[in-house]
């Protein structure tokens, strides 16, 4: 860690198993919208991060029960993700950031 930081933190830790709810491809990326329950909710944000079955990616939308993510076509090449079908359970880790700062503020709370 003594260099630049980028890309997404990803620890390999699986946080809850999703369901691809809905596949759509256009001529630029494979949109995926997995199922996301509400005790995560808070650790999913736009253009922020998440794992999808040890894939690093970006949070394109999120709802109150969903998140969506964009496979551009270098992630549909070199991951398995683009062979995802509706009603497929996938690992999702959600960011560790989130994780620590939901920590530090329920300890915050408590006091």
């Amino acid at each position: 860690m003594n260099a630049h930081l980028d890309g997404h933190i990803v620890q390999g830790h699986i946080d809850y198993c999703g369901q691809v709810m809905q596949r759509q491809s256009d001529a630029h990326a494979l949109r995926l919208l997995i199922s996301l329950p509400s005790e995560y909710r808070a650790l999913v944000v736009t253009k922020g991060s998440v794992a999808v079955d040890g894939v690093s990616l970006t949070v394109v939308a999120v709802t109150e029960t969903t998140f969506e993510v964009d496979l551009i076509p270098h992630s549909q090449a070199v991951t398995t993700l683009s062979k995802l079908q509706v009603g497929t359970l996938v690992n999702v880790e959600t960011d560790i950031l989130g994780k620590y700062l939901a920590r530090q503020l329920a300890l915050e709370g408590s006091h």
